[in-house]
């Protein structure tokens, strides 16, 4: 619901708590990525449907995010867990902050040219590494610079499927999946929320909704570091 609504957070959400659990990052996030291949077709789908989708900035936004995305994935494999724990804690920390900051800032008035290629690329790679990252990253630049917010969250979260499939193909080849528990309840819970969270985002006002998110993840990332350097 979180992310079909917002455009963001359910990589962010779901890595943070699996982190907080002790899962190790980097088949946190490749647990997440093989459910959001799932919860992420459906969105797409379901924006689709509702009208939310702007063809050339999916285009634009697909190719660089692949790219960005099986580097990401590829790096976060190659690391040991318990090393890049506390990096992958500290950006997610860092995305509830833009969360947070996006609730309380006033949006843009008009459309800002933004450099699509560098922010896909940027958006992928830092999904693939935290778990999640894309929205609150590419939704969070495009609506800030002025962009549709309706236009842009159902854009991004149609792309968001094309990188999510790259990201977790890419584990899969690297290290494989296990956790099947895990990827298949988020899974589940993702597909029955995702055609209510398409018609959410062109009803319901976000804000609130934001802040909450901004506040759980904060609070996530902070117990997993505290438990890191105990």
């Amino acid at each position: 619901m979180i992310d079909g609504t917002l455009g963001m957070a359910y990589g962010v959400t779901a890595t943070s708590f699996l982190l907080t659990l002790g899962m190790p990052p980097a088949i946190a996030s490749a647990s997440v990525h093989a459910a959001e291949v799932v919860t992420t077709w459906l969105s797409g789908l379901s924006h689709a449907r509702f009208g939310n989708v702007d063809g050339h900035l999916v285009k634009r936004l697909v190719i660089p995010g692949v790219i960005g995305a099986v580097s990401g994935a590829y790096i976060l494999a190659s690391v040991p867990g318990m090393t890049i724990k506390p990096f992958v804690a500290a950006y997610l920390l860092v995305m509830g902050l833009v969360i947070l900051l996006k609730a309380l800032r006033k949006a843009a008035q008009g459309e800002v040219r933004t450099r699509l290629v560098p922010l896909g690329l940027i958006g992928g790679f830092l999904d693939a590494v935290g778990g999640g990252g894309w929205g609150p990253i590419v939704t969070s630049t495009l609506v800030a610079r002025g962009n549709d917010p309706r236009f842009t969250i159902g854009s991004v979260n149609f792309a968001e499927f094309f990188v999510t499939l790259s990201a977790s193909a890419t584990f899969v080849l690297t290290i494989g999946l296990s956790y099947w528990h895990a990827i298949i309840g988020l899974a589940i819970g993702g597909a029955i929320a995702a055609p209510f969270a398409a018609y959410t985002c062109k009803k319901a006002p976000t804000r609130v909704l934001m802040l909450l998110v901004g506040v759980l993840i904060i609070g996530l990332s902070i117990r997993t570091l505290s438990q890191v350097f105990r």
